[in-house]
């Protein structure tokens, strides 16, 4: 699965269109849709975004909460529901509907910043407030970070 990190600012023209990064674009090559997924972010001034596998697991991982619940329901309107499949054209750009820049709040540039297996598109300053209320928690201790063990696919003995 595509793995995104890093910040990479682009320009976005009148018609909304946007070069997605090309290492972003890089870590979506195997996959068999060719563009992205966004929906707004449920948190953020921001849209959400990530592959069509992943957005696949998302909806496989509401199909464990139980069907009638408020939350299943909850998460399906505002992520399922919202999103949208958006195609690379041949230049490697995708074009945002203008409900979703409204929404985000996005101008003349956007910010795609990593997050591991999803991405995010902000408006550049407000992504700014963001990284600096959370460094803010960082340094107040109030985050912490176990990392996971390897599960054999390093190097290393592994005895008997």
């Amino acid at each position: 699965m595509a793995v995104f990190i890093g910040q990479h600012e682009n320009k976005i023209d009148r018609k909304g269109r946007v070069s997605v990064p090309s290492k972003f674009r890089a870590q979506l090559a195997e996959e068999s849709f060719q563009g992205v997924v966004v929906y707004p972010s449920p948190k953020f001034a921001a849209l959400e975004g990530c592959s069509f596998k992943r957005i696949e697991q998302i909806a496989a991982s509401l199909d464990d909460l139980d069907m009638l619940s408020d939350k299943a329901d909850d998460l399906a309107a505002t992520i399922l529901a919202e999103a949208r499949e958006l195609p690379f054209d041949s230049e490697g750009r995708i074009m945002l509907p203008k409900e979703l820049i409204d929404q985000a709040g996005i101008g003349d540039a956007v910010l795609f910043v990593g997050q591991g297996k999803t991405f995010q598109v902000w408006a550049p300053a407000a992504y700014e407030r963001r990284r600096e209320e959370a460094r803010q928690r960082i340094k107040d201790g109030d985050v912490t970070l176990k990392l996971r063990r390897d599960d054999g696919g390093g190097t290393g003995g592994g005895g008997t």
